[in-house]
């Protein structure tokens, strides 16, 4: 394991142990929300997701899915994604669900997921894996490896955050994913499409795609879903 000076809290998976970033709101106590990584990996974007959250009063966990390792270019960031374990990720992602509702400052039943690009599938794969663990599945412009075939056992509340001219992960097969989820879960599901490219909401903009306005409007969204789901 790379250092990553992020890393705060240390959990167990499946035998072995995960590392994350764990961020605690005012109040000491709130909902538990996992936030799950770009391909960037465990960086100051994605710990400032999760502080953001923690601001709005939930627990929040970003797990290290690289190893403390961090991209800097869009080369070295799909090769990290193309190397990682999907099967591995998952179990670290399901390690950390496991370890939010066993933490003293976690308050709800069941855990919310929020996450980006790559985690934005892992999002999905957590939600349809983990079953009534999860409430609420948060994927924005959900890309990558970790794209689940099949929603059946997925029990969560989806919100979807997609652009419309996303060129890693085209509107028309977030459309096609927003029906197939609604068909095969009968969950609730509500995507939002924006006039923007992939990684909207990130603004360390590496992409070139950021638009704060749109980013603003989605994370209201977000964070009110996963303030009625998770509980």
């Amino acid at each position: 394991m790379d250092d990553n000076p992020r890393q705060n809290v240390t959990f167990a998976s499946n035998g072995h142990q995960a590392h994350g970033y764990l961020a605690l709101p005012a109040s000491g106590s709130g909902p538990g929300v996992i936030v799950i990584q770009e391909w960037w990996g465990l960086d100051d974007h994605v710990a400032s997701v999760a502080d953001q959250l923690a601001r709005e009063g939930f627990v929040a966990l970003a797990p290290d899915l690289f190893g403390g390792r961090i991209a800097h270019d869009e080369g070295t960031a799909a090769q990290l994604m193309n190397d990682l374990s999907v099967e591995q990720a998952a179990t670290d992602l399901g390690g950390a669900v496991d370890f939010l509702l066993g933490h003293e400052a976690v308050t709800s039943q069941r855990v919310g997921a929020i996450g980006f690009c790559m985690g934005g599938g892992f999002v999905l794969l957590l939600a349809a894996q983990q079953g009534d663990a999860v409430a609420a599945a948060v994927p924005f412009y959900g890309a990558g490896p970790a794209i689940p075939q099949s929603y059946g056992g997925l029990r969560a509340a989806v919100q979807g955050h997609y652009g419309e001219q996303d060129a890693f992960y085209p509107v028309e097969q977030a459309r096609a994913q927003e029906q197939q989820i609604r068909k095969e879960s009968g969950a609730q599901v509500d995507f939002f499409y924006y006039p923007a490219g992939h990684a909207f909401h990130n603004e360390d903009n590496q992409l070139g795609t950021y638009d704060p306005q749109l980013a603003d409007l989605a994370w209201g969204r977000a964070v009110q879903f996963l303030r009625e789901h998770v509980s």
